[in-house]
């Protein structure tokens, strides 16, 4: 169902690019409106190893649909490159670290779900996917294939709640990240791990052994921004920035860049 970045495609993401460099942005706003850490600068956290939304590249640097999107998000309420930060750390301390302040929010293809809303709010959502089983192992075709084997997951994903839900007869691995977990999937060490559908493909490209065993649509917990509770008018300025982003063409464009050939869901398209 997926392929290869066609030349339309690739034309639709020359489109964007160029859109998103013409496209004005607001100024920077006086004083401290929306409540940040630091005055001035939006402090990001994220996570660097979940290509292709959020991943550092080989020269250290932050990028990926997330990352992308969100810089034109914040361009559009006046804040430039330089004065938007990314720091790493694992995706279980992503919500936390937004909700004790140490980040004015968090962004890494994070589901909305509705335990996560009472450690933090969210933007509205921007993206929507599957969940896919990676496996070295052909016995492992569907569900009841990962009865007794050891299912690896990031701890604090939507994978792990969904898999502790409904994979009951598996053995539940908690890893930090992606990476780790892959890891282990390839040493042996567990049978199979849980992830995002566009990561797992990027496994799959990366390790020829492994394929996309299993893949679960998920489309009720869409992506957003994690704010910190409270923070209403942060919150309406980066909703704002989504809404235009998506209603310009910005987000179509970006999403044929990042996710070629993938199904676009028609809520985030121009009306």
């Amino acid at each position: 169902m997926f392929h290869r970045c066609s030349r339309r495609l690739a034309l639709v993401s020359v489109l964007g690019a160029a859109l998103m460099a013409v496209a004005p942005a607001e100024a920077a706003p006086a004083g401290n409106p929306y409540d940040l850490v630091e005055p001035g600068t939006i402090s990001v956290g994220t996570v660097g190893d979940s290509k292709p939304y959020t991943f550092t590249d080989a020269n250290g640097q932050f990028d990926g649909f997330d990352i992308e999107l969100f810089r034109d998000v914040a361009r559009r309420m006046g804040f430039d490159k330089d004065h938007v930060t990314f720091t790493g750390q694992d995706f279980s301390a992503l919500l936390p670290s937004v909700a004790n302040g140490r980040f004015d929010t968090a962004v890494a293809a994070i589901g909305i779900t509705e335990p996560r809303k009472k450690v933090v709010d969210f933007s509205d959502g921007y993206l929507a996917g599957y969940l896919t089983v990676l496996s070295a192992e052909p016995g492992i075709k569907g569900v009841d294939d990962l009865a007794g084997k050891r299912l690896g997951v990031v701890q604090g994903t939507l994978q792990e709640t969904y898999a502790r839900e409904h994979f009951i007869k598996a053995d539940i691995v908690d890893f930090p990240d992606n990476n780790a977990g892959v890891s282990a999937l390839n040493s042996g060490s567990i049978d199979a791990h849980f992830l995002d559908y566009e990561a797992a493909k990027q496994y799959g490209d990366q390790y020829k052994g492994l394929t996309l065993a299993i893949n679960i649509p998920s489309f009720d917990a869409p992506a957003g921004f994690a704010v910190r509770k409270g923070n209403v008018a942060f919150r309406a300025a980066l909703n704002k920035g989504l809404h235009e982003a998506m209603q310009d063409g910005t987000w179509k464009a970006l999403y044929a860049k990042w996710f070629p050939g993938s199904p676009m869901p028609a809520d985030y398209l121009p009306k």
